[in-house]
């Protein structure tokens, strides 16, 4: 009789724990979720520091989502119904933030500009075959960074036909289809790098629209170590591009740029803060082999900046991106 009384304890147990095991792990689901749904919602209270692991996370902020799928498939998997529902915060602030990104975008009026923006890469072993990849997109103005000796001859000869207008200051350019004036350096510079380091330019674009300043940028890279995002040079460099813009008489504004940075970046604010951004398209342009982020950006001021899309791949280690500005 004792026998039977431990055995059928022991079944009972056994019998239990599985249960158990289950809706535990359904409330450890649950948790991720809401904790990721807080991250994504809250991320401009994370610290930047140590690391400026703040700008780090938000460099990566759209692949939240991915998360969420994983998450998702493993409640169902678990057929955890506190899971699924504790889900539904991070699917709402994901929509709620990137949601949009992923509508076609708005028809084009008629007081707008296409522009184009490539960083075609020092490296690059075939800039006129960048260049023509470029010529062809009919983009009315074209923006290019690291520009570099014997290569800037290549896209001077074939942007010439198509672009007769240009301007080249340090490893920076701008091509138009429009007469350019008021050609001149934006210092960008940080502090801490060597005098001849030159990746800032502004020219008037004198348009069928009227008047318009556009900015060429190329902001310092970021690395990512042990320890962290290394971003300070970057984030000098964009307080110095936005002071410029702030002061900027001429309206409407175009930024065009290498900003080796995401939108979300609170690296960028200086910029973001003043200059409306691409309101559809993720247009992921680096690294060009597995795109990740979209650090090359088109912003405005007194315009609106329509769907962005990446072109094909080019020489370059990155992805040119297309965006239409529509000219208030």
């Amino acid at each position: 009789m004792v026998e039977r009384a431990d055995s059928g304890a022991v079944a009972a147990e056994t019998s239990v724990v599985p249960g158990v095991g289950k809706r535990r792990r359904g409330w450890v689901i649950a948790g991720v979720a809401v904790v990721l749904g807080g991250v994504l919602g809250f991320h401009r209270l994370v610290p930047n520091w140590p690391g400026r692991v703040g700008s780090l996370l938000e460099s990566f902020l759209p692949w939240g989502g991915v998360l969420v799928v994983v998450l998702l498939v493993v409640a169902l998997v678990r057929r955890s119904a506190v899971a699924l529902v504790a889900l539904l915060l991070p699917v709402g602030v994901w929509v709620d933030t990137f949601g949009g990104l992923l509508l076609p975008g708005e028809e084009g009026g008629g007081r707008e500009l296409v522009v184009v923006q490539h960083n075609v890469s020092d490296e690059n072993r075939d800039p006129a075959g960048t260049a023509r990849a470029l010529a062809d997109s009919g983009a009315d103005l074209v923006a290019v960074e690291e520009l570099v000796d014997p290569q800037l001859a290549a896209y001077e000869k074939a942007l010439a036909a198509d672009y007769p207008h240009h301007v080249v200051r340090g490893t920076v350019g701008l091509w138009s289809k429009h007469p350019l004036s008021g050609e001149q350096v934006v210092d960008i510079k940080p502090r801490s790098i060597e005098e001849g380091w030159s990746r800032g330019v502004r020219a008037v674009v004198r348009s069928p629209y009227g008047d318009v300043a556009a900015y060429v940028a190329h902001l310092p890279s970021v690395r990512v170590g042990v320890g962290g995002l290394a971003s300070q040079r970057r984030d000098e460099s964009a307080a110095l591009l936005g002071r410029a813009i702030a002061g900027e008489s001429v309206e409407p504004v175009i930024l065009l740029g290498d900003l080796n940075g995401v939108v979300e970046d609170r690296g960028l604010r200086p910029l973001t803060s003043q200059l409306a951004f691409a309101e559809s398209g993720f247009a992921f342009s680096f690294p060009a082999a597995f795109p990740l982020a979209r650090i090359d950006q088109v912003m405005a001021r007194s315009a609106t900046v329509g769907h962005i899309r990446t072109l094909a791949a080019t020489g370059s280690d990155h992805l040119p991106v297309v965006a239409r500005v529509a000219l208030e």
